[in-house]
């Protein structure tokens, strides 16, 4: 039990324990298939064991059709187009050249007006050589992208949204009350990995006690991870064992508040959500119970 557990005490300087950045050797499951990750390669560096279990995985969508009407959306005067994933823009990109319309989509985004919810879209686009014309504030979430969307006259003018795997309606539906022509695309869409097995038995470590932290970085994987125990019905074990035996982080407020919804608050969310501060705040909080400074 890793919560309240004293380890190798820290230097006591002035009155106060200094907390160590070092995770000290706690084994980290990572909802994630690549063990030569970011984060992976950040718990390893920062002295922790990465688990690395895949908890989803992309499946690309027939969405020919979406994109066509999309495209021609994109081209009207005044329209708008909201790019919430780097991964679609890249498949849009890539299906629209085979249907040899690349030109034309190009043509699109340089003359609409680009709405960006976080970094890797940007990205995208200035590879291809265009711009965001406006991009929604840290931490990138639904609720800044609607607060970006606020500033721009929707009524009467096409919009194009690009989903990611989730398909969440919220922007969607946002701009339709706003009264927008809005034109769906979703390129892919999430799953569980094909073979669940890694996943169960990770289920089953965390309800033995045999690993020290979960780290979440989205919201789908929190889910389906708590799917996959309700197959083994597990949940309830599942859930108690995160709130009780296990230090749980979440990159940002999404995945947090999905775990929240889960029975499961986390107990570590850095304030900017980045792969390194996550890791950071983790190993901060595992110093701090070591320290003695948490009951």
């Amino acid at each position: 039990m890793l919560i309240g557990r004293r380890g190798r005490e820290h230097p006591y300087r002035g009155g106060v324990w200094l907390v160590s950045e070092s995770l000290g050797g706690i084994r980290v499951a990572l909802l994630e298939a690549r063990r030569e990750s970011e984060l992976a390669s950040l718990v390893r560096r920062h002295g922790g064991v990465a688990i690395c279990v895949p908890a989803m995985r992309e499946i690309e969508r027939g969405c020919v059709d979406e994109l066509g009407r999309a495209i021609d959306a994109a081209s009207q005067p005044g329209a708008v187009v909201v790019i919430a994933t780097g991964v679609g823009l890249d498949r849009c990109l890539a299906i629209a050249k085979s249907l040899g319309r690349d030109d034309e989509l190009r043509k699109a985004l340089a003359g609409a007006t680009v709405v960006c919810r976080g970094p890797k879209p940007v990205a995208v686009l200035k590879r291809e050589g265009l711009a965001a014309h406006v991009r929604a504030e840290a931490p990138h979430t639904t609720t800044e992208l609607l607060a970006s969307l606020e500033t721009i006259d929707v009524s009467g003018r096409d919009a194009v949204f690009v989903h990611d795997g989730g398909g969440s309606r919220t922007v969607p539906d946002a701009l339709r009350l706003r009264g927008a022509r809005v034109i769906e695309v979703q390129p892919y869409e999430w799953a569980l990995p094909e073979d669940t097995g890694p996943m169960r038995e990770l289920v089953g470590a965390i309800v033995s006690g045999t690993v020290d932290a979960l780290v979440v970085t989205t919201q789908v994987q929190a889910r389906n991870l708590f799917d996959v125990a309700a197959s083994m019905a597990a949940r309830e074990a599942l859930r108690d064992a995160l709130r009780e035996r296990l230090i749980v982080a979440a990159v940002g407020p999404t995945s947090a508040q999905a775990l929240a919804e889960l029975g499961v608050p986390p107990h570590v969310v850095p304030q900017q959500s980045k792969m390194g501060t996550l890791v950071l705040a983790l190993a901060r909080r595992i110093g701090e119970l070591r320290s003695g400074m948490f009951p």
